[in-house]
């Protein structure tokens, strides 16, 4: 039965030293409790508590890692069915596939241009993290090879996918350094590859025909140590797989199911032959409840509205989309050029930021912290007050960069412009529109 966080409290050292990356043993505690963190976290306790806690504080869905490096990353870890319930934390994971009998320079070519997918949106840099390589002839030694061109030569991590035992060994002996997932056990290789998991402590796929097979393969890598699994129902029927998403989920956080505690791995090219029916699908998964996203290749025009797809429904619905506090620099702004304020509210910036690059008048964005409201409702409760606007300003760094003094307020926020001269002496606050659409011709009229 699952513990309280203070029943875990009670189990845990005490001695608040962060090294878990939380303030204190009690909030420690509350995140095993919930399911958002892992006891191994914590570097001192003991082993008859972590005895005690392991089964209790394990997570329903088990957080796997998957790569090494700048682009490691992590499926699983899941709490909730619904994310409006509490929040969704690990974001799916976008992969192409490249095939073993690819000449050497298409994939240069192919990683190359894969490389370039990423897009920035709300001060975030969007991109897909993973290459399936795909054995298509059994050569192990063009396999090895592919995959350690790909480790070396491109910062993504990989899924190495083979049927054959030998043709993955061969592969994690060039390319192991980075941590791949290996696709995938079935009831025919799960001791080989298992082994080979086991030895090299890397990910593995389990692919069965049915939920009860899959449970049987987990169970069985579980025994032998291989705690690190993703599962693939083997299901290419489109209504099939989706129920197999959601029996996997429920039975994982509803019925405690450790069998069937893990991400899953998903291949929508696989259910069809058409480009824009797979993208339909691939959004399918990422709402319902892919771990990873396979698709047969790597587009912008279907990996970008994935990829927003993926940062909105990962965003936590308790917080708003926020924009990082700092100083903005809108196209080639110098000393003369004039500044704004407003919210950090990510929609808020946004629209602001578009309206003055519309107008062609370079410009100093300075973006407050308001906890993602927007200017008006940030005001009503007193997170954007006029004493708070002014000590940003001076400590933002903003007058090193311009030789004037004035400062341009949201007209929203008229009402602060006194506070904000007080705070400001020598200053002339300017009440900026209240719309963003009248932003162009309220800059170019200055200039």
């Amino acid at each position: 039965m699952a513990l309280t966080g203070i029943q875990i409290f009670k189990l845990l050292p005490k001695t608040n030293c962060k090294e878990c990356g939380v303030p204190t043993c009690l909030a420690f505690a509350m995140n095993l409790a919930s399911g958002k963190a892992e006891l191994d976290a914590c570097p001192y306790v003991s082993d008859e508590a972590r005895a005690q806690l392991a089964e209790a504080s394990a997570p329903p869905i088990r957080p796997v890692s998957i790569g090494k490096g700048v682009r490691k990353t992590k499926a699983g870890g899941e709490t909730v069915m619904y994310r409006h319930e509490k929040t969704f934390f690990n974001p799916t994971l976008f992969a192409g596939i490249i095939t073993s009998d690819t000449p050497e320079a298409d994939v240069d070519a192919k990683v190359a241009a894969w490389n370039a997918l990423q897009y920035e949106r709300v001060g975030l840099n969007l991109r897909p993290e993973l290459v399936a390589l795909k054995d298509v002839n059994g050569d192990k030694v063009a396999f090895a090879t592919l995959a350690k061109n790909i480790s070396e030569k491109s910062e993504f991590n990989l899924i190495l996918m083979s049927e054959d035992a030998d043709v993955i060994s061969a592969a994690v002996e060039t390319a192991g350094f980075k941590r791949p997932l290996i696709y995938a056990a079935t009831d025919a290789t799960v001791d080989a590859f298992g082994k080979i998991a086991l030895d090299n402590n890397l990910p593995l796929a389990v692919k069965a025909d049915s939920i009860d097979g899959i449970a049987a393969l987990t169970d069985k890598l579980v025994g032998m140590g291989v705690k690190d699994l993703v599962i693939d129902t083997g299901s290419r029927d489109l209504k099939q797989a989706l129920e197999d998403q959601v029996a996997l989920r429920r039975a994982a956080l509803k019925d405690l199911n450790r069998s069937l505690g893990f991400p899953t791995i998903t291949f929508p090219g696989e259910m069809t032959s058409n480009g824009d029916m797979e993208a339909l699908i691939a959004a399918m998964f990422v709402a319902k409840y892919g771990g990873i996203v396979v698709l047969s290749d790597l587009s912008t025009e279907v990996i970008f509205p994935l990829l927003l797809e993926r940062l909105n429904i990962f965003t936590d619905p308790q917080r708003p989309m926020t924009v990082t506090e700092g100083i903005f620099e809108i196209g080639t702004p110098d000393e003369n050029s004039p500044v704004l304020v407003t919210t950090n509210f990510a929609l808020t910036y946004f629209i602001v930021s578009g309206e003055i690059e519309a107008s062609k008048v370079s410009a100093y964005l300075l973006i407050k912290d308001s906890e993602g409201l927007s200017v008006l409702t940030a005001w009503a409760a007193g997170k954007f007050g006029g004493d708070d606007v002014g000590m940003f300003v001076k400590k933002s760094g903003i007058m090193d960069k311009v030789k004037h003094n004035e400062l341009i307020i949201p007209g929203y926020a008229a009402a602060i412009a006194g506070d904000v001269e007080e705070e400001l002496p020598g200053w002339t606050i300017t009440v900026g529109p209240r719309e963003a659409a009248h932003l162009p011709g309220f800059l170019k009229a200055r200039v």
